[in-house]
């Protein structure tokens, strides 16, 4: 999908009609900095891909959350001590968009005057969503008719002005052996910041027997302020029996701040 973690789509049916009709709406993500009274816009745009089929859209809002493990929760608006859905508006709520189309929409914040900075709601979010009202006939893997609609997500933040910490603590690393899904190791990490945050995990393992050492791809990470996550690095298959030290560095912020973490572990190959 377009936006990975901040972009949500779905059909009535199955995904093999997804390529007959598309729905792209960006930036994933749209940042607001404003204190109490302060309005502000910023712009989003809806592209209809498709070749010969118009879009009959129309703009929702939702809250949102992450769990625990990072999944988007979505709420009704207004319902979220951090909702800022009702601060919100939109040019055009209902529009059409013609194949090849794009439009440019207005997204407008008004910051209450009674909205302050408070230490347990450092920021506020919300979803906006485009949903397709007309749906189109389409076919499911089997050739049986079906009715495709298509929706898609961006998350919305906003901050005060002068609040820009962010900030991560790695509270715990642990070792798993599981024998129906092989071995990882859990990362248990909090948000004491006051704004959103995203990095990357970037993992090493070391022998202690021999010195080798095992690099993984970065992995990234979405949270925000107050969140206590947890985020699993699957080991490798074909990584040697032995004894290990993981290395943890979250690396996060717009001044690509460092937090480091190990962990000692003996790792033995788990048969699937």
């Amino acid at each position: 999908m377009k936006f990975l973690l901040s972009s949500l789509a779905f059909l009535s049916c199955c995904l093999t009609a997804w390529a007959q009709t598309s729905l792209t709406v960006g930036p994933p993500r749209v940042y607001f900095v404003a204190d109490a009274g302060v309005g502000q816009s910023q712009t989003v745009d809806v592209t209809n891909p498709s070749k010969d089929y118009t879009l009959e859209l129309a703009v929702s809002l939702e809250d949102w959350k992450y769990s625990l493990y990072g999944d988007n929760l979505l709420h009704p608006p207004g319902t979220l001590p951090t909702s800022c859905s009702s601060w919100l508006s939109v040019s055009e709520p209902f529009f059409s968009l013609g194949p090849g189309e794009t439009k440019q929409l207005n997204l407008n914040m008004q910051v209450p005057p009674h909205i302050q900075f408070n230490d347990s709601v450092p920021v506020h979010t919300a979803m906006l969503f485009v949903t397709q009202l007309n749906p189109k006939q389409g076919l499911d893997k089997d050739g049986a008719n079906i009715r495709i609609a298509l929706r898609s997500g961006i998350k919305i933040y906003h901050r005060f002005t002068a609040r820009n910490n962010a900030d991560i603590e790695v509270t715990n690393l642990r070792y798993h052996q599981q024998d129906s899904v092989g071995n990882f190791v859990e990362i248990t990490y909090e948000v004491p910041g006051n704004i959103w945050v995203d990095g990357n995990f970037i993992v090493e393992f070391i022998n202690q027997e021999n010195g080798k050492k095992t690099k993984l791809e970065q992995q990234g990470f979405y949270c925000l302020p107050l969140d206590k996550r947890k985020h699993y690095i699957e080991i490798p298959a074909d990584l040697e029996p032995g004894d290990y030290i993981a290395s943890v560095i979250a690396n996060y912020g717009e001044h690509d701040r460092i937090k480091v973490a190990e962990l000692e572990f003996k790792h033995e190959h788990t048969t699937l």
